[in-house]
């Protein structure tokens, strides 16, 4: 939870150490520093983690990247309130990866190449080091080394890994949608996954992959396809779609996956809509799916129209100054049994998280995870994955506003880097993915623990991380504690 500057002096431990539950991805970083001489040919390895009964996580189990740098030279914008951007600067964002993801050998070709490397006098390279413990791991303590060698000489360090008596699901209990606007992939489709984040993508989803894709990666639902054109600025909106035509869609994907229609996007001002939309929501409904829009709830749309009650949309996604407007509205929904999602695009307020590169990186982690349970929201929706500049790996100024004073938002809509410079056939991990998929997996510990019958006792520890949108710890520590005190009560309990 902390970025490593391309100059900052940094203390000299080389002991690590870990917690996890089976079937948890758990990182740390190894920060390689050329002092007073530069640094050649410089690698890193790491030996499988063993227990004191000879147990073993095999090291095939850890990934290992190289933290490239970007350059910052548009800041987001200050908003002078308490969640303040870090301003111009070199940011480690993307990940190289050691080895190929999917054939675990080096790579060939790439303009990128993770090791070995160079580093001159003074500077750092960060290795980003991702442990998952696999679901047949023994709880219990595990050790292991890391070693980091160079034409100057070679350093090792410690990693202690303990491995809690209690395993995260293979489905998170957190729902998203991340839209991708390239292809269907397998390969892109896992790597969303892998980050516990459910993949929405803007071409016709691929039905064939969709086993797989529950089965080993937790996929958990789809968006049907049906697209009304109303959006912010267009306050238009198409016949609502037949239920034959939606069940037609329907019958073509796994039937344990929640289907919905993402059918409007920030509607709110359009109160024209409001009556046709409950039209959309009524046929919806009339097929057995549910309706996502991503608006504030409003009460003209509290009835679809069938006499049954029921909310002509099903999944209200806010922004977190909407959810401080509106948090009346939001209660009344969920006391309905609507759900309520959030969102992130640009800086909207100056308080609540932020997913630009030059933001710290607690607010990646915060939102998925503690603020979302503290405030009753079960679900995430990221607007896109992969708004990519013409050089990527060096241009993260995705997103410019013109007519608001030329405002930048870097890295918004961009939480993968193309893989084709790094040799993979695909796409890679941004370090903001990584923190995501972390909260993702706070939201788990605290789920596991309400699911235990100790709703109020997870709820407190909850909000002692984050209470609402305008208070939450920006003190990694203290996030990093609740988590323990979560999963050591959550292992009480399973073993008493």
């Amino acid at each position: 939870m902390e970025r490593i500057g391309v100059t900052d002096r940094y203390g000299g431990s080389t002991n690590i150490t870990l917690y996890a539950a089976r079937g948890e991805y758990e990182p740390f970083q190894i920060g390689i520093q050329a002092y007073g001489t530069r640094l050649s040919n410089v690698n890193v390895s790491i030996s499988d983690l063993s227990s004191p009964n000879n147990n073993i996580i095999p090291n095939s189990n850890i990934t290992l990247y190289r933290e490239h740098y970007v350059y910052v030279n548009n800041p987001s914008p200050h908003r002078e309130g308490t969640n303040k951007p870090s301003g111009k600067g070199w940011y480690a964002d993307g990940l190289i990866p050691f080895v190929d993801p999917l054939k675990k050998r080096d790579m060939t070709g790439a303009s990128l190449d993770a090791v070995p490397f160079n580093l001159d006098a003074g500077k750092n390279q960060p290795i980003w080091v991702d442990i998952f413990v696999p679901r047949d791991s023994l709880a219990g303590q595990y050790r292991g080394t890391f070693t980091v060698t160079s034409d100057q000489g070679k350093s090792t360090g410690q990693i202690n890994l303990r491995v809690w008596d209690f395993e995260l699901p293979i489905q998170p209990s957190l729902s998203s949608a991340f839209l991708f606007y390239g292809d269907q992939t397998k390969q892109a489709s896992e790597e969303i996954l892998r980050h516990k984040l459910n993949p929405q993508f803007n071409s016709n989803p691929k039905p064939k992959l969709e086993r797989e894709l529950i089965d080993r990666w937790g996929f958990k639902s789809v968006n049907l396809g049906f697209w009304s054109g109303a959006e912010l600025g267009n306050c238009r909106m198409s016949q609502a779609p037949s239920v034959a035509d939606i069940l037609a869609e329907a019958v073509l994907h796994q039937p344990d996956l929640f289907k919905y229609v993402y059918s409007a996007d920030e509607i709110s001002n359009c109160r024209n809509l409001y009556e046709p939309m409950k039209k959309w929501g009524y046929a919806i409904h009339k097929a057995g799916f549910a309706n996502l829009v991503v608006m504030p709830p409003v009460p003209d749309l509290y009835d679809d129209g069938s006499g049954t009650g029921r909310s002509a949309v099903d999944v209200w996604v806010v922004l977190p100054n909407d959810y401080e407007k509106f948090a009346n509205r939001i209660s009344q929904v969920l006391q309905k049994g609507d759900q309520v999602w959030s969102y992130n695009s640009l800086v909207q307020d100056d308080y609540s998280p932020k997913w630009q590169i030059d933001f710290a990186p607690l607010n990646f982690r915060i939102q998925p995870g503690f603020l979302s349970q503290s405030l009753g929201l079960t679900g995430l929706l990221y607007w896109r994955v992969d708004l990519w500049t013409r050089d990527p790996w060096n241009d993260i100024h995705t997103f410019f506003v013109k007519n608001d004073n030329n405002r930048f938002y870097p890295g918004d809509g961009m939480l993968v880097y193309p893989g084709e410079e790094v040799g993979v056939k695909g796409v890679v991990p941004s370090i903001r993915l990584k923190w995501l998929r972390e909260g993702v997996e706070d939201y788990e510990y605290v789920e596991i623990l309400k699911n235990l019958g100790q709703t109020d006792r997870a709820l407190k520890v909850s909000k002692l991380v984050g209470r609402d949108w305008r208070n939450w710890t920006q003190d990694p520590q203290v996030l990093e504690s609740a988590r323990r005190q979560l999963g050591e009560e959550i292992e009480r309990i399973n073993i008493s």
